[in-house]
């Protein structure tokens, strides 16, 4: 009898797969099985890049003349922490029962490169191989990303994309790491009274880093101009003949005695106190004067609330109500995903599909039974603004690549 073999991501990524499926077979070394499917998983990363000196012990020696290392073929090996992993992941995509491979990893470029990998080292071949697209991990969901599962060869961009990012990470870090150490490290091994010191490089971590290092000299060569402001204090009354104390900010106006003179600093201060004090005397000689409100303006304004959340804006957020890094964010945001209270975290849109919009009453309603959301729920679903959400600029299909917003699934809080 032929099965079908689901592969995830992670152990209880498999579980949730198996529970929407009603497997509750045989659990075995790294895999659960029932008659008619196998559920299994990897670890995160199984097969990684290979070190130079697996192509050639020469490149083990740090040295400018080994440099540039341009392999016209990349190697690629198990990661020995999880090699037992791996070999059970092998043996089940390559058993002869075994038919169909459903794809289960995360649904994106990451999640992508981590199953070619393995494919590609365990030898896959003459499999019919399905990927698995979800936005959340609810049962729901599962069930209809595999019902529409799509052949594998439909992402093989999406693979080429991984494949080519991972290739410029390992190039740029080998090279540049190796040559800058080699160039300066022994300067730096010096100036920091240490035996060796490597420079590492990366992709993103050089570029953030020179981002850091632009901003910190920008503050080191600032420099400070102090200004000075004149305040007058003025017994105003209204209308009514209650007494209404006002605070007012001198400000030079065209026309009047210092406008346009370089003793200003911009147009409500001045650059030296002398010449402030000047100001106030002035303003003293004679009788008291008398102010009056010449006009006054009042307006309203309408602001549309923000775009949902993606990654980067709800880590930003994070950051500055909580105090917690990037990573700590996506760290939360990603448990919950896996508890299927959020949609995927890893997206870089900030609006619903049409598909989604039409069926948001479910995650709207989904929580009613969370006490600190329960009032507004009732509110918004009493009202009817969710009902044309699919015409407003919350929801552009064209704004969408892998996946929508960052948005409650209306689940998982049982």
């Amino acid at each position: 009898m032929s099965k079908s073999l689901y592969i995830a991501e992670k152990p209880s990524v498999a579980q949730q797969f198996a529970d929407a499926l009603k497997i509750r077979g045989r659990r075995g070394d790294g895999y659960i099985e029932s008659e008619d499917a196998i559920v299994t998983w990897c670890v995160g990363h199984l097969v990684t890049m290979s070190y130079p000196d697996a192509y050639d012990m020469k490149f083990k020696r740090w040295s400018l003349q080994t440099l540039p290392f341009l392999p016209k073929e990349f190697k690629y090996e198990i990661i020995p922490g999880v090699a037992r992993q791996f070999a059970v992941v092998k043996g089940l995509l390559n058993r002869p029962d075994v038919d169909t491979i459903y794809v289960c990893t995360d649904s994106g470029r990451e999640g992508e490169y981590i199953y070619r990998l393995v494919a590609q080292m365990a030898g896959v071949k003459d499999k019919r191989q399905k990927r698995v697209w979800i936005d959340s991990q609810t049962e729901e969901e599962i069930l209809r990303g595999i019902r529409e599962a799509k052949d594998e060869s439909e992402y093989d961009n999406l693979s080429a994309s991984a494949y080519l990012r991972a290739k410029e990470d390992y190039l740029m870090g080998i090279n540049f790491s190796r040559v800058l150490t080699l160039r300066y490290g022994p300067a730096m091994s010096n100036y920091l009274g240490t035996k060796f010191t490597v420079l590492s490089v990366g992709r993103v971590m050089t570029c953030v880093l020179g981002m850091v290092v632009r901003r910190e000299r920008e503050i080191r060569s600032f420099v400070k101009t102090p200004f000075y402001r004149v305040i007058g204090t003025f017994d105003a009354v209204a209308k009514d003949g209650r007494a209404l104390p006002l605070e007012a900010e001198w400000k030079a106006v065209e026309g009047s005695r210092y406008f346009g003179t370089p003793c200003l600093y911009k147009d409500n201060g001045f650059k030296e106190e002398e010449r402030a004090r000047e100001l106030i005397a002035y303003l003293k000689e004679g009788e008291p004067l008398t102010a009056a409100v010449v006009s006054k303006e009042k307006k309203k304004e309408t602001k549309n609330p923000p775009l949902l959340y993606n990654l980067a804006e709800l880590q930003n957020d994070c950051s500055k109500m909580f105090k917690i890094s990037p990573d700590e964010a996506l760290k939360v945001v990603q448990e919950l995903y896996e508890k299927k209270m959020v949609t995927y975290p890893r997206t870089d849109a900030r609006v619903l599909s049409t598909a989604v919009a039409k069926e948001i009453r479910k995650n709207i309603s989904g929580l009613s039974g969370y006490s600190p959301m329960s009032a507004f729920v009732q509110e918004i679903l009493q009202g009817s603004s969710w009902q044309n959400l699919a015409k407003t600029r919350y929801v552009n299909d064209k704004q969408i690549t892998d996946h929508y917003a960052i948005v409650p699934t209306g689940q998982g809080l049982g």
